[in-house]
């Protein structure tokens, strides 16, 4: 466990964990001079899509492409949230217009929201309260598989076991 939080190790496909080379993580983004910079330098049209975020154990901010795997994104490494993270120009300023969880390898629960918060903060973006959309992940405990609930429907969509009402995507948390 980090000293800020829950950390979320990758638990997605070992492949893609592999093809994963040093240095090739997501922008790091720690500042509003440094997101400044970042936004500066992307595209209209790459801008009208989200992007894939993960917050560092440092409680950095980091971003890549969307189509990017988000342990590409970590560089690999344990995270304190991921997801995709989409934004707005309003007025004179940047704003977080919507935010996910939805990140498959890493499955974060949506309680890893408040180091979010902190690394938005941290950078000067204006953003909502919360995930705009949460996403509930949990592992089966009969078959082992991941699962995302629908609907507070909590049982799994592989061998129709209940699910814990708790997070434990990750068994070695």
């Amino acid at each position: 466990m980090s000293t800020r939080g829950r950390s979320y190790r990758y638990v997605g496909p070992v492949e893609l964990k592999a093809a994963v080379r040093p240095g090739s993580g997501g922008c790091r983004i720690s500042s509003a001079s440094e997101f400044g910079e970042w936004v500066a330098g992307r595209a209209a049209a790459e801008l009208a899509e989200p992007f894939t975020f993960v917050v560092g154990v440092d409680g950095a901010l980091r971003l890549a492409p969307r189509r990017s795997e988000h342990v590409a994104c970590a560089g690999g490494a344990v995270v304190l949230s991921a997801g995709e993270i989409g934004f707005v120009r309003e007025a004179d300023r940047w704003a977080v217009s919507e935010i996910s969880n939805q990140s498959t390898g890493y499955c974060p629960d949506i309680g890893s929201w408040s180091e979010v918060a902190r690394a938005l903060d941290d950078v000067g973006l204006t953003r909502p309260s919360g995930f705009t959309h949460e996403v509930v992940f949990r592992r089966c405990l009969g078959c082992q598989e991941h699962n995302i609930v629908r609907e507070d429907d909590f049982v799994c969509v592989f061998c129709g076991s209940d699910l814990p009402e708790t997070w434990n995507v990750d068994p070695t948390a």
